[in-house]
């Protein structure tokens, strides 16, 4: 009887795992379509009849005087700091339950059911802390990535006040 609750234990632990990692994929999916959104650009129109060169010329000067007023440089990868690890899981959390519940099922005459016992319990537990550290990893992701946007478009303003007071039409 135990081996079967075990076993079943493990199925439902990698299933647990399965839709975690599912939504992993989700969130690296939300921030590659965020990071394409950030990196597009202005399209600039030369309104007065500003040659190529001059257009350039105007653009660098923009460029830096956009930096210099919001602090970010577009030209800058960006670097979002590691979440923190997701640690634990239904599977570790199993094998330590299994191991307290077999001391336990010992000195109460029954290791194997204790075993049992313990290693859902700890299953359980241990999925609900794997769960509950990918949800904070997915919104510390979600912060950074807005945060990053925020100051993207602030740059972006900058650079287009700049280039209509040059006489191009920005959008």
């Amino acid at each position: 009887m135990s081996h079967s609750i075990l076993s079943s234990l493990v199925s439902a632990a990698a299933k647990r795992r399965r839709l975690v990692a599912g939504a992993g994929s989700l969130a690296v999916l939300l921030l590659l379509t965020a990071a394409a959104t950030a990196q597009q650009q202005p399209i600039i129109y030369p309104a007065k009849g500003q040659t190529q060169a001059q257009q350039e010329q105007d653009q660098f000067s923009c460029y830096s005087w956009g930096k210099q007023q919001t602090g970010f440089d577009p030209m800058v990868a960006p670097q979002t700091p590691a979440a923190p690890p997701a640690r634990g899981g239904a599977v570790p959390g199993a094998a330590k339950g299994a191991a307290i519940g077999a001391v336990g099922g010992a000195i109460g005459g029954d290791a194997g059911k204790g075993a049992a016992i313990g290693a859902t319990t700890g299953a359980v537990f241990g999925g609900m802390r794997r769960a509950r550290a990918e949800q904070q990893r997915a919104a510390y992701t979600q912060q950074q990535n807005a945060q990053y946007e925020q100051a993207r478009a602030s740059y972006n303003r900058a650079f287009g006040a700049c280039m209509e007071g040059r006489g191009y039409t920005v959008k």
